[in-house]
């Protein structure tokens, strides 16, 4: 249809009627005019479209952007919150480990008290034990030294009538004679 209204326009113009004049040097303002509204008669349809669609792919390009923004922030409080639990589950853990170490270091201390009195007291009755064998011992020594000197002193100061007496005296002693 543009292409049947420029042709007609062309040729009324050549018979000297109202028409376009298409000469760049010769045109007048209503020519201009013409095609400036020519222009913005079809080009508003086009160039409306291309708008809207370049203004619908923004606003989505938009509306995309604040749904990623919105999903970034959320994950971010979820890890945060993670973190937190993590940094509560370490303290927790800490604290443990403090008690239980404080616990086992009573115990270690509580066991090595009883060991040394046990050992003080094995010590004592091996003490103990030792010297009742070593009095044993040195009686038993001393007697036997007794008896060694007993016999000596006997043997040098009995002779044969007074072991004939002695002899007498206990048979009497016996309820003998």
């Amino acid at each position: 249809m543009m292409g049947t209204i420029l042709i007609l326009a062309t040729e009324a113009a050549e018979e000297g009627g109202f028409g376009l004049n298409l000469d760049i040097f010769e045109t007048n303002l209503i020519n201009l005019a013409i095609l400036v509204g020519l222009l913005v008669y079809f080009g508003r349809k086009v160039l409306g479209q291309v708008l809207s669609d370049r203004r619908a792919k923004i606003a989505q390009a938009i509306q995309e952007a604040e749904n990623r923004q919105k999903k970034a922030a959320a994950s971010l409080a979820e890890q945060q919150k993670k973190l937190t639990e993590a940094q509560a589950s370490a303290e927790r853990i800490r604290q443990e480990a403090q008690e239980r170490a404080s616990a086992a270091q009573s115990a270690i201390a509580s066991q090595a008290e009883k060991d040394i009195q046990r050992l003080r007291e094995t010590a004592a009755a091996d003490l103990s034990s030792e010297q009742e064998r070593v009095i044993a011992e040195l009686k038993q020594r001393i007697a036997a030294m007794a008896m060694e000197r007993a016999e000596t002193q006997l043997k040098a100061q009995l002779n044969e009538s007074t072991q004939q007496t002695l002899i007498e005296r206990s048979i009497a002693q016996l309820g003998g004679h």
